[in-house]
Parts: C-alpha cells; sequence; structure tokens
C-alpha cells in the first residue's frame, strides 16, 4: 500500500511539474522598478494578441518603454516605443478579439485607437474594475502576482517621470537560478 500511495504521489508531482513547465509558454515576466510582476496569458481567447505580445517580448521590444498614461483608478498603459500613446510596432495591425474576459483589477488588455481591428503593440492593466471596456478591448491577460508593483507605477498623461518596463519576458526563455542552500 505504501509502494502505491508512494507512485500515486511521484506521477502527481510529475504531472504538476508538467503543467507548470507548459505554463510558463503562456506566463509573462514585467520587470517593473519595485519587482516582478506576473501575468497568466489567456491564449484561449485572445490567441492572435497573446501570439503578438509574445513576439514583441521575445525581440526585446517592451524593455524599457516607459508607461506613458497611468489614470488613478483606471490604468496603466505602455507599449508605444515613442512614449507619446500615437505609435507601435512595425507589425501589421490585429483583427479585433473581443472576448467575455472582464476588465477588472489586474486585466491586461490591448489599447487601440478608433477602429476595432487597430491594435498593435499597446496595451494596459486595470487599476480597477473597468467593465464598460468589456467587449470593446481584447483582453489578453491577467496579473496573477506583483499588482502591488503596479500599483506603484508613476501616475499621469504622460507622468512627469513616467516609470519603464525593465524587461517583459516570456516566462519559459527565463532560466531561474537555484536558491542557495
Amino acid at each position: 500500500m505504501k509502494q502505491l500511495v508512494a507512485f500515486l504521489f511521484m506521477i502527481i508531482l510529475v504531472g504538476g511539474n508538467m503543467a507548470e513547465a507548459a505554463d510558463k509558454e503562456n506566463t509573462l515576466y514585467l520587470e517593473l522598478k519595485d519587482g516582478r510582476v506576473v501575468i497568466e496569458l489567456l491564449p484561449d481567447v485572445a490567441p492572435n494578441h497573446v501570439a503578438r505580445i509574445k513576439e514583441l517580448a521575445r525581440e526585446g521590444f517592451y524593455d524599457g518603454i516607459i508607461f506613458h498614461r497611468v489614470i488613478d483608478g483606471f490604468m496603466a498603459q505602455t507599449g508605444d516605443p515613442t512614449g507619446t500613446g500615437t505609435s507601435g510596432s512595425d507589425k501589421p495591425n490585429l483583427k479585433a478579439e473581443f472576448n467575455d474576459t472582464p476588465h477588472i483589477r489586474g486585466t491586461v488588455s490591448m489599447a487601440r485607437a478608433g477602429h476595432p481591428d487597430s491594435a498593435n503593440s499597446q496595451w494596459f492593466i486595470c487599476f480597477d474594475d473597468a467593465r464598460f471596456l468589456d467587449n470593446q478591448y481584447t483582453a489578453w491577460g491577467r496579473v496573477i502576482e506583483g499588482m502591488d508593483h503596479v500599483d506603484n507605477i508613476a501616475r499621469g498623461e504622460p507622468p512627469a517621470n513616467p516609470d519603464k518596463i525593465i524587461s517583459l519576458k516570456v516566462a519559459a526563455d527565463v532560466k531561474e537560478e537555484a536558491p542557495a542552500e
């Protein structure tokens, strides 16, 4: 009986590690001045937007970009290499993937111009409920750790001293150092 229990425990343990490894491909590490923010990606509801964010993150596109529009009680927006809110990457705009994911505290969603299919590289993190954005903007992720660091992003449109993204990386691409014994 002890062997069966040990065997089942091993299966659960190995299965859990495999699931964790698979999830790293759909997890982002956003490094801010105060620490790491972990973002769970939602490829089931916005596959093209998730693919774009991962593509740009892997290119280092977001590293050093400022949060150019940060409204208290609403959201923090980034992703414009010019820092003005009027630009994006050199890639084509994306077709909208509006979905049922609610825009609540911690939701990560794509910014866009007036046309629904104008999202490119800019995105925002909701500080609070913003349900009026539901089904009008493509939600593609949610903060699962480090929201307190997001709360510390300097406010303003633009902020007088804007915070920058230190780095945005796909977790599967990050080699974590083993803890010291």
